[in-house]
Formats: structure tokens, sequence, C-alpha cells
């Protein structure tokens, strides 16, 4: 489908559903926490602070899915899961931590935006 073009304008053009995972915030956090290799269920439960039980097993699901991460299970009692970025997933790290460092670095003027226009 390379040779496809998309228009991310019309309203059924599927980049939508990409843009929908990418643009996620549990996405964001996940690839980003993917970043140094792969990581057990739990370990990305834990390093991902506020994200339910029910969101990570969505937006894993999600990844995987879309090709952007895969999962692998251990044959061991109990069984173990790792889930590791595809080089398709690995090609988010660098405009999804522009965003990441964006948000944060920009974060003081955006609440003092807030501030003024809740204030107004």
């Amino acid at each position: 489908m390379a040779d496809e073009e998309w228009n991310l304008y019309e309203a059924g053009c599927p980049t939508r559903d990409v843009l929908d995972r990418i643009g996620d915030r549990w996405t964001v956090l996940l690839v980003l926490t993917l970043a140094d290799g792969p990581l057990r269920y739990s370990e990305l439960g834990a390093r991902v602070q506020g994200i339910s039980q029910k969101m990570l097993t969505q937006t894993l699901r999600g990844l995987e899915r879309d090709g952007l991460a895969t999962r692998r299970v251990f044959a061991q009692v109990p069984p173990r899961v790792e889930y590791e970025l595809t080089d398709l997933g690995r090609t988010l790290l660098v405009p999804l931590g522009a965003i990441a460092g964006w948000a944060t670095g920009h974060m003081g003027r955006v609440r003092a935006a807030r501030e003024a226009f809740d204030a107004g």
C-alpha cells in the first residue's frame, strides 16, 4: 500500500486512526518508556504512573495491532510477557520525544496562559 496516497483531511481516511493512536497520551508514554528495550507488563504499569490496567492492556494491544510493538510470551511458571517496540515503532521515538520535550519545556508558559484565560 506504499503506492497509495492518503489524505488525512478526508473523513474516511484511515490515517486518522493512526493519528488517534500516536496522539494518545498513553501511547506517547508507553512508546517512550519502551525506548530502551523490552519491558514486562508490570514494569510498564509501574513506570507509567496513573495508567489503569485496562488502559495499559488496551494501549498495548493497539500498539501491537498497528505493528508498533510486539508481545513475547515466555513459557515459564508463572508466564512472563514482555513488550518491545518494532522497527516501525522505533521511528516514533524522535517525533514523540520532541513533543514530550516541548510539553515539559513549555509547561510554565502553558500554565500561565491557562491561569490568565481562567481569570479573564
